[in-house]
């Protein structure tokens, strides 16, 4: 990449990767408003028009040929309620309709042309939401839906058979650095959240990806913080 950065938010469409904001020091500090466009085709990386501010630990997806940065938390490390929208035709941001309530750390999909936020932390490690909103982008309006069973941030998102998956988190027990291992999945056709089998360990900040029936999620935390680091792969299919 041209710069470092952690806790940027990565969306892919039309064949390019988009890597938006993101933090330059720890923790949660330095918050950036650069935005990069990587060619796989080329390999190259190119500049493109920042965001309005600098944001990291924010929810970025792409919909409808447009691309999506959602909460996250500021320079002064505030948790934002902000919603901006990349149009890669004109190299520009515009304001949308803020997200209802501030989070950063937050859980993101996209799911029949819609964008779902689930989960997130209002403030510290420990103040995790349940919190489900859902934003039509043909309208500029947020509505509520079904919110998750269990209050969580920094899991790991996947889409899979159907369902938007969103696995483990932060933080159970801070004290204890414990993660949580829940695995739970919304199915936007009924509005409703699903337990699923736990993570066997928990942990956080993990990748995840959906390839066809199956999804795989890639290391991540077991214990708070950076701490227990892991290098496990798992993998995850849902019995229909």
């Amino acid at each position: 990449m041209p710069s470092v950065a952690s806790h940027a938010g990565a969306a892919a469409l039309n064949g390019k990767i988009y890597v938006v904001g993101g933090f330059v020091a720890n923790v949660h500090v330095g918050a950036v408003n650069r935005v990069f466009e990587y060619d796989p085709a080329t390999d190259r990386w190119r500049p493109l028009a920042p965001l309005a501010a600098p944001r990291g630990a924010h929810g970025v997806v792409a919909v409808n040929g447009k691309i999506h940065a959602i909460g996250g938390r500021d320079p002064e490390r505030r948790t934002v309620t902000t919603h901006e929208v990349y149009d890669p035709a004109t190299n520009t941001w515009s304001m949308a309709a803020p997200l209802p309530l501030a989070r950063d750390h937050l859980g993101i999909a996209v799911a029949a042309g819609r964008i779902h936020v689930f989960g997130g932390r209002t403030n510290a490690t420990v103040d995790n939401t349940t919190r489900h909103d859902v934003y039509d982008p043909a309208t500029d309006r947020w509505s509520t839906a079904a919110p998750l069973i269990t209050a969580r941030s920094a899991g790991a998102v996947f889409s899979l058979a159907g369902r938007i998956v969103y696995a483990g988190g932060e933080c159970r027990d801070q004290q204890a650095s414990v993660t949580f291992s829940e695995v739970e999945a919304y199915d936007p056709r009924t509005d409703q959240w699903t337990a699923l089998p736990a993570l066997q360990p928990g942990r956080h900040a993990a990748a995840a990806v959906g390839v066809g029936e199956q999804a795989y999620l890639f290391g991540g935390n077991l214990g708070c913080g950076g701490n227990r680091p892991s290098k496990e792969v798992l993998a995850f299919r849902i019995r229909n």
